[in-house]
């Protein structure tokens, strides 16, 4: 907002706001309406949010979810090209700091295995190379980070459909929990975990990565593998990726919530930017 003061504010303004290139005081006079209507309903809002937290968080969940299980019917797909990969991705997160993780990564995840179970005809112990052996999935995404930052990079990676057809889920299954190795950003409060939609892992951009921009995936951005859902903002792609079990409810997962983030942060299952 400074910029746009200072970079002659009525015509930024009206660009803005009106879409004309102009120096009138009508984008102005649309600007301080907006703004006066937005602090107004932030100093209305801010002590209810502040009182019921959680049921702020459960009305997001079913507002916006209800909007988002309608748009995601279209099944939309963002692919980019090989010149709008980021020089540089942002890294986040709590990194893994258990013996038997740094025992994984010094041994270059050979005897690593993916623990695949709950609601499933034929839970599976799959190793790197199994998960390799499998087709293969490339694109080219931008992840969406709550924090306001976007990164393109381009994920190679196994299908959850795929791993999906082989460990067969069963009916009541609706949900699809990831586990990481690492911890969540509040100390003692146990495993970063996220639980996604049955029907987003059908989708073909759905992938645990092992791959980032054509090389193996580093360990500061999810090794061994990275739940990518493209439908998804950053945190609920879990890094670290430790096991998947497929569940009918995430109540009795952690507070409830749905995840590490959605018990601790408020955040909701289904409220992106």
């Amino acid at each position: 907002m400074v910029m746009v003061f200072a970079t002659d504010a009525l015509n930024n303004l009206n660009h803005m706001t009106l879409g004309t290139n102009d120096r009138s005081w009508a984008g102005f006079l649309v600007f301080a309406l907006i703004l006066a209507f937005t602090t107004i309903a932030w100093l209305l809002a801010t002590p209810l949010t502040l009182k019921y937290p959680r049921k702020v968080q459960h009305i997001g969940r079913w507002v916006i979810g209800g909007i988002l299980d309608r748009i995601e019917k279209l099944r939309p797909v963002a692919n980019y090209s090989e010149k709008d990969i980021s020089p540089y991705f942002w890294v986040n997160g709590t990194a893994p700091v258990s013996d038997e993780y740094k025992s994984h990564l010094a041994e270059g995840f050979r005897n690593y295995q993916l623990n695949v179970g709950g609601l499933i005809e034929k839970p599976l112990q799959l190793t790197l190379a199994q998960l390799r052996a499998l087709p293969k999935q490339e694109q080219i995404t931008s992840n969406y980070c709550i924090q306001g930052w976007t990164g393109v990079a381009k994920w190679g990676g196994v299908r959850l459909k795929d791993i999906m057809a082989l460990v067969r889920p069963m009916p009541n299954a609706r949900y699809v929990v990831f586990f990481s190795f690492a911890h969540g950003s509040e100390k003692g409060r146990g495993l970063y975990y996220d639980c996604h939609k049955i029907e987003h892992m059908q989708h073909d951009q759905t992938i645990l990565a092992y791959e980032m921009n054509g090389k193996v995936l580093p360990e500061c951005h999810g090794a061994p593998l990275r739940l990518r859902n493209e439908l998804e903002l950053g945190f609920k792609s879990v890094k670290w990726v430790q096991s998947v079990e497929f569940v009918e409810s995430f109540t009795s997962l952690g507070l409830g919530e749905g995840g590490f983030n959605e018990d601790y942060e408020f955040y909701t299952t289904r409220n992106p930017i």
